[in-house]
């Protein structure tokens, strides 16, 4: 048993309550993107998020950062109703965006220059994030020098410099090849126990839900709904690598291809 999950004490972080998220349309009919949502994220925990696509889950990652308020419902980041963009919720995407004129110790300063911290303090969180995201000796180098693999790490450590209470993760490895892919699961999965960060993880990837998480939220179709929780039993988070040759990776993958009606001629 996951001690985590069976922790019911344990601080929520961000929570859903209600939610519904409508979107106007060219026709005047309008978009339900997702509706009637109850999610509640404790403190420490990773939790996926997956289902087809259009069903709200980029969605729910816009809510939580308070770009995009909900039409109904609240969303709470420690108990306080998220109304717009803050230091408390972190956002990594897809891309990197790393600004291509500043070195890589300088980017992941970036967040860290908004809040206004001392030079110092700086440099300090940034050298000690870059040698937890296996960069060190590359923080004078600019985002053009380093691979597709090596910039996602820097993202990482640019977004855990602001120290987040949440961070919000949008398939943030979708574009990189299997075995980069794979490596920066394993980065993720230690770096994520060893700060104890609370993340919401959106992914395709059925197997990477399930390395990287201790719970996986499954979606329906738009409007988007969860339609199952599905509490992941497989011990040691710190080490997905570890997670994917477990036993109970194939049921659970199953599973989720079963509530996701994914044939195997079709996967």
């Amino acid at each position: 048993m996951n001690a985590l999950s069976a922790d019911v004490t344990a601080r929520t972080r961000l929570e859903f309550r209600d939610v519904t998220k409508r979107f106007a349309s060219k026709r005047g009919s309008g978009i339900t993107a997702v509706q009637g949502l109850n999610i509640s994220i404790r403190d420490g925990e990773v939790v996926s998020i997956i289902g087809p696509s259009g069903c709200g889950k980029s969605t729910l990652l816009n809510m939580a950062s308070g770009l995009d308020p909900a039409s109904e419902g609240d969303v709470f980041v420690d108990g306080v109703r998220v109304e717009r963009p803050n230091a408390h919720v972190a956002f990594m995407l897809q891309k990197d965006l790393l600004l291509p004129w500043r070195t890589i110790r300088h980017n992941v300063e970036f967040g860290l220059e908004i809040l206004g911290r001392p030079a110092r303090e700086r440099r300090g969180i940034a050298m000690d994030l870059l040698a937890k995201c296996r960069l060190r000796g590359f923080e004078d180098h600019y985002p053009h020098q380093l691979s597709g693999g090596m910039r996602q790490r820097a993202a990482l450590a640019r977004t855990l410099a602001v120290d987040p209470s949440v961070l919000l993760m949008d398939e943030p490895f979708s574009a990189l090849d299997a075995q980069t892919k794979m490596v920066l699961q394993q980065d993720l999965g230690r770096t994520l126990a060893e700060t104890g960060k609370t993340a919401l993880f959106v992914t395709h990837d059925l197997v990477e839900a399930i390395a990287l998480s201790h719970r996986v939220l499954v979606m329906s179709q738009r409007p988007g709904t969860i339609i199952e929780e599905i509490v992941v039993d497989i011990p040691d988070i710190s080490n997905p690598m570890a997670r994917r040759t477990h036993p109970h990776v194939g049921p659970y993958v199953a599973r989720l291809m079963e509530l996701l009606h994914i044939d195997e001629a079709d996967a």
